[in-house]
């Protein structure tokens, strides 16, 4: 099979169309080869391969998705117009190993529909809490964390979604063997999301042969490639693998920590000669050095206390009590010899519009000739 990679800004895509193509080879490669330098050689728990196959776990799954079928789920606003299911699939007798989902069906025509597959990352962030709750699911979580509100924009308005919690140990998803948790790796990862589709095909045989994609974000930059990369290794025809997409895809640590120090220097989060002294004591190759290091947690310090992941948003303390979350940055200033320059974050043209109790903060310490307060 052919996979064609492109990039859209931060977002990878995938698509399948007959033998992996020279982009997505060595996209997978580098997920692979970048991490165990990081970390170390592959986990030997359960090696992903062509010889997969013959390790492969299967369960009888008659009359188990009916037993799934979720009639409301609690705090639920009105009756869904798609069917909904929740529920468990062993991935490892021996070991007691299990990964739970959560599966909504396309609000229309779901037999018409691809099949899509979402992974959160981390490693360790839950599918079901992140990706359906918070993003891309039917519902959301109110403030009250009580009840959910419906998401207009959710993505089984054009597909069926299948939202699942992986690694063991992530979200709902467990093992009865300790070990588990500690002998986890991408490789293993990979391979018990592998039998779990397997299995979950057996559950849902409408949908073997389905198109069907792999999306998600973060952390999956390695779990995504990995597993398709296993699923075409493997080359299973309930499986049809039309494409992947990845969201901000992680892939190494040393490549991610070059990239955040350029976006805090082109965002105005640091200085031009905290980057500088970024770039000349950091060869980010996988080996930081003292001098390193200490430019980094300059460069943090100086970015001062935001959300790095959503900077111009405020920060929340407290879910189930969210305050305009005091403290953090309102925004930065360079002063010389009585010329002051001021940035407002997270404000538009008009600042005391989008931002009036800064804008108020940076007025009155004009009237008294001083900085604004650090």
């Amino acid at each position: 099979m052919r996979i064609e990679v492109f990039a859209l800004q931060l977002f990878f895509l995938a698509l399948v169309h007959g033998v992996l193509a020279d982009q997505a080879a060595r996209l997978l490669e580098f997920s692979r080869s970048r991490l165990e330098i990081q970390y170390g050689q592959e986990d030997k728990a359960v090696r992903v391969s062509r010889h997969v196959n013959h390790k492969l776990y299967m369960s009888p799954q008659d009359g188990l998705k009916e037993a799934d079928k979720v009639s409301e789920l609690p705090g639920q606003p009105g009756r869904a117009d798609f069917d909904q299911y929740a529920g468990y699939v062993t991935v490892n007798a021996t070991s007691g190993k299990a990964l739970f989902y959560y599966f909504v069906e396309a609000t229309e025509d779901p037999s018409t529909k691809p099949l899509v597959l979402w992974l959160n990352g981390g490693p360790g962030c839950s599918s079901l809490g992140d990706g359906a709750m918070l993003e891309i699911g039917p519902f959301f979580v109110n403030s009250d964390n009580k009840t959910l509100s419906i998401n207009r924009y959710a993505w089984n308005n054009v597909a069926n979604m299948l939202f699942l919690e992986s690694p063991a140990g992530v979200g709902f998803s467990y093992s009865n063997t300790t070990s588990d948790y500690n002998n986890t790796g991408d490789r293993s990862t990979a391979a018990d999301a592998y039998i779990f589709l397997t299995n979950w095909f057996e559950k849902f045989p409408e949908y073997k042969g389905r198109s069907f994609f792999i999306t998600g974000e973060s952390y999956g930059g390695h779990y995504i490639p990995q597993l398709a990369n296993t699923i075409l290794s493997n080359n299973i025809t309930i499986i049809n693998l039309k494409g992947v997409a990845i969201g901000n895809a992680y892939l190494d640590d040393s490549t991610n920590m070059r990239a955040t120090m350029d976006y805090y220097w082109t965002h105005a989060l640091i200085s031009k000669e905290t980057h500088l002294a970024v770039q000349q004591n950091c060869s980010f190759n996988g080996t930081y050095i003292a001098q390193c290091r200490t430019v980094l947690a300059a460069a943090e310090a100086e970015k001062g206390v935001i959300d790095p992941y959503n900077i111009y948003a405020p920060l929340c303390w407290n879910a189930s009590n969210p305050q305009r979350l005091h403290g953090s940055v309102g925004g930065y200033v360079v002063g010389y010899k009585g010329l002051v320059f001021a940035t407002v974050r997270a404000a538009g043209h008009m600042v005391p519009t989008y931002q009036p109790q800064r804008a108020l903060t940076l007025f009155s310490s004009f009237l008294q000739g001083k900085l604004p307060p650090e």
